[in-house]
């Protein structure tokens, strides 16, 4: 089992890689891909399953504790990142069936590689871990809105379909796990080890089906898509930093919210896309280069964050473990 935990570790860190070399085979040889689309919905529910393996009660303290900064990074995960895609579908003048991908990522709620990008810079780990949860229990009721509200221009929106998507994709495999979790205890956590392996096949898997299902158009937009992705998420760093800035938060605190929002739980994107758009196949593009570009902007904002320090800040388990290492 340590081995497998070893190896699913592997795979995690190096997830962009996977999904960039098994999105290069979709995009080459995209019939033998076309068919997971399919089941997009099926691998992101495992995926939503394994978080809900690795989720407990203590894990909503925080809420207790630190109301107030779980309320602000929640609003500000629902306000922040669907402003700032919608600014940029007017300004950048965006085709429809983009515009509405682009909207479609910035509703989502956070994803749950934050939690380790904040784990390595530094920052507030369980506030984050809060905020990810809390945002991905609120998903079914305030992303539909939010699609709703910001992309009724482009395209039809029935939020209510969208409610019942995300509660079977979403809450349900995350219900669960953490069912499981509760019952089990020790053994389901040597389980819950090998989880980001199945995380990071389901994923790339899900990227593959979206690029196998677009390859006739990919190669035109891809570089119009690539860049309002990487503005997207950037500005989504940078204004959670400003946000827990103004807010009078602690360093570890500021760097738990950019992060937090910055990153998006992408995959949710592509299941409503290609559930709910299907007319509209591109509209699933901007989702999964999410996928890829915030596994690579996630460990460098991670490395630049680590770096950065304030008197009287706690010391963390990363920082124990470098003090042993001689790091």
């Amino acid at each position: 089992m340590q081995t497998l935990a070893r190896i699913s570790l592997f795979f995690n860190k190096t997830f962009a890689l996977w999904v960039v070399l098994v999105g290069a085979l979709a995009y080459f040889f995209p019939s033998t891909f076309k068919p997971l689309g399919g089941y997009i919905a099926y691998l992101l529910g495992v995926v939503m399953f394994g978080m809900g393996l690795t989720l407990t009660t203590s894990d909503f303290r925080e809420v207790v504790r630190q109301p107030r900064d779980v309320l602000i990074g929640i609003v500000s995960q629902f306000v922040v990142m669907p402003l700032i895609a919608y600014v940029l579908c007017i300004v950048m003048n965006l085709p429809p069936e983009i515009a509405v991908g682009v909207i479609l990522v910035g509703c989502c709620p956070g994803g749950t590689s934050s939690n380790v990008m904040t784990f390595l810079a530094r920052g507030d780990l369980p506030l984050s871990v809060t905020i990810t949860a809390c945002t991905t229990l609120l998903a079914p009721v305030v992303t539909p809105f939010l699609i709703w509200l910001f992309a009724k221009q482009w395209i039809q929106i029935d939020p209510y379909a969208m409610f019942l998507s995300i509660v079977k994709i979403v809450l349900l495999p995350i219900a669960l796990g953490v069912l499981l979790h509760s019952l089990f205890g020790e053994k389901v956590e040597n389980v819950a080890a090998v989880m980001p392996l199945v995380s990071v096949t389901a994923i790339a898997l899900i990227v593959a089906a979206v690029v196998a299902a677009t390859a006739n158009k990919l190669l035109a937009v891809g570089p119009l898509v690539f860049l309002v992705v990487v503005l997207h998420n950037g500005f989504g760093y940078l204004f959670g930093y400003i946000v827990a800035k103004l807010t009078g938060m602690s360093l570890a605190k500021r760097k738990c919210l950019s992060i937090e929002v910055g990153m998006q739980n992408s995959g949710l994107g592509v299941a409503l896309a290609t559930t709910h758009f299907a007319s509209m196949p591109m509209a699933a593009v901007p989702s999964a280069v999410f996928s890829f570009w915030h596994n690579i902007s996630g460990p460098i904002v991670a490395t630049l964050y680590h770096s950065w320090h304030e008197a009287g800040e706690k010391e963390t388990f990363i920082d124990k473990i470098e003090k042993k290492t001689g790091r």
